[in-house]
């Protein structure tokens, strides 16, 4: 159906309490009567030196692979994991983006915040049965939105912001997925067929984070990177298998964070940096072990953003609750690595809450704690800002081709020039008509996908292969949404 564009900007205020999503993510909602308390799980005598956690007791024995009508859509595009497929959330190879977007289908999920990923015209999609009480990865058509296969595992949840906040990764052969309460599964990526399952809390005596698990899966060639705290800082698993190939000891017991591992490329050697619950630090890539760590970025809260790689030996960490910003550079010398903070920005200059800011051509975009877009340069120079009429929120962000695609808690999408000039929107619309839209977003064959609580929308952007008929609504896990445009 059309979206009509709306010149006027919209921008709801309001006093807000804190809140989680995905990896990236996190939330704030208006109301809440849930305890903010994390699940912990008790360290008990004997469990350091456990023993490899039976099939039996763990939830996948009784996973269950159920196909759908579904097909996959004959298109290669892919935008495979978390941030795209170079990790850095731009889309690049599509056609120029039209200001003129159509709603090609939408969904109904359960309630949570879990962004998509995409490969051959299959859509990815972790959400949380309320009523079977399950994780439910979801394989569905990027044409129709129609589910082709889901695999389920029974887990309780209560209702906590939502449930599920985390994007899967895909590759050709296999899909990874971190559930709320940090069950990793990999299953075939075609066909659905479970390969194996980790429960973190059983094998490395993870916590839970407060609003559940936010980290997004890192998939590196033939190998899964997570960030567990508990018994190891950071694992490594053969991605075929499930079996642990190295883990790096944690003497200062961090905790998981629901920011995700990335990687970069030196100084004098790759590395992962991950931040957790004391500090971040870089680990070796090849075999996990600790190159370097700082305590001079802690979020007292919650750490959501990842790290942000500029260069070989700068990382911009930025994060909520007045923790402002901060570029970290990494300095090799005699053999080691000491990460020395090049400079701070309080939060009333940039911070960000929710979402991982972007670098694009030696600028960092991204929304600050006030909620407007913000564009600085590498030394910290704010050099434009969207101004108090355009406020996001909480809301994601991506960048395609030259332009930015940004999204409100409401679900109004602005489209803008992502240039350091200035704030210079093109066209704005409401593409969802729910609350809290505050999944990643994910951009493929010029079409985006975005969601609110409740659903799921697909839209074509850039003016091609315009359906027909009205889009379709097909039922999902949650209570259906009204699906008209403003």
């Amino acid at each position: 159906m059309p979206i009509s564009i709306q010149p006027k900007q919209v921008w709801l205020g309001g006093a807000l309490l804190l809140v989680a999503l995905a990896s990236g993510g996190f939330y704030l909602v208006l109301q809440t009567n849930h305890s903010a308390t994390a699940t912990l799980t008790a360290r008990l005598p004997g469990m350091d030196q456990q023993t490899p956690v039976a099939a039996a007791a763990t939830p996948f024995a009784n996973g269950r692979l159920q196909p759908g009508p579904g097909a996959p859509a004959p298109t290669t595009g892919v935008w495979p994991c978390f941030r795209g497929s170079h990790g850095d959330n731009i889309a690049t190879g599509n056609p120029p983006l039209a200001q003129h977007w159509k709603e090609l289908w939408r969904i109904n999920l359960g309630e949570g915040y879990a962004g998509a990923a995409v490969r051959n015209g299959r859509v990815y999609l972790l959400d949380y049965d309320q009523a079977q009480q399950t994780d439910a990865l979801r394989c569905l058509s990027l044409a129709d939105g129609q589910e082709i296969w889901r695999f389920s595992y029974p887990v309780k949840i209560k209702r906590n912001h939502g449930m599920s906040r985390t994007v899967p990764t895909v590759t050709d052969r296999y899909i990874v997925a971190l559930g709320p309460k940090c069950h990793v599964i990999c299953l075939d990526a075609q066909t659905g067929q479970f390969q194996w399952g980790l429960d973190l809390v059983k094998e490395f005596n993870v916590e839970i984070p407060q609003w559940y698990a936010g980290q997004c899966p890192l998939v590196d060639g033939d190998r899964v990177i997570l960030g567990t705290g508990g018994d190891a800082l950071l694992v490594a698993v053969e991605l075929a298998t499930g079996k642990v190939l190295w883990k790096t000891p944690n003497p200062h017991d961090w905790k998981m964070t629901h920011s995700s591992v990335v990687p970069i490329a030196g100084p004098g050697q790759r590395q992962y940096v991950y931040c957790g619950s004391g500090g971040v630090a870089g680990f070796a890539a090849g075999d996990g072990h600790l190159l370097w760590e700082t305590d001079a970025w802690q979020i007292s809260i919650a750490t959501i953003p990842s790290p942000v790689p500029v260069g070989t030996d700068r990382i911009f960490l930025s994060g909520g609750y007045n923790a402002g910003s901060l570029m970290l550079r990494l300095v090799e010398s005699v053999g080691k690595i000491e990460p020395r903070v090049e400079y701070r920005l309080p939060a009333s200059e940039f911070g960000s809450t929710q979402q991982t800011p972007i670098l694009y051509q030696d600028h960092i975009y991204g929304v600050r704690p006030d909620g407007q877009f913000a564009c600085l340069d590498l030394t910290g120079k704010t050099l434009w800002a969207s101004g108090g009429a355009a406020r996001f929120g909480l809301g994601p962000y991506l960048i395609a081709g030259t332009q930015i695609l940004a999204l409100n808690d409401d679900g109004w999408l602005t489209l803008a020039d992502a240039t350091p000039v200035a704030y210079h929107p093109l066209a704005r619309a409401r593409i969802l008509t729910g609350h809290d839209a505050w999944a990643p977003l994910a951009f493929v064959d010029g079409r985006l996908l975005a969601r609110d609580l409740t659903q799921l929308v697909c839209l074509d952007m850039v003016g091609r292969g315009v359906p027909t008929a009205p889009p379709a609504t097909h039922g999902g896990l949650g209570t259906a949404r009204p699906t008209g445009n403003e």
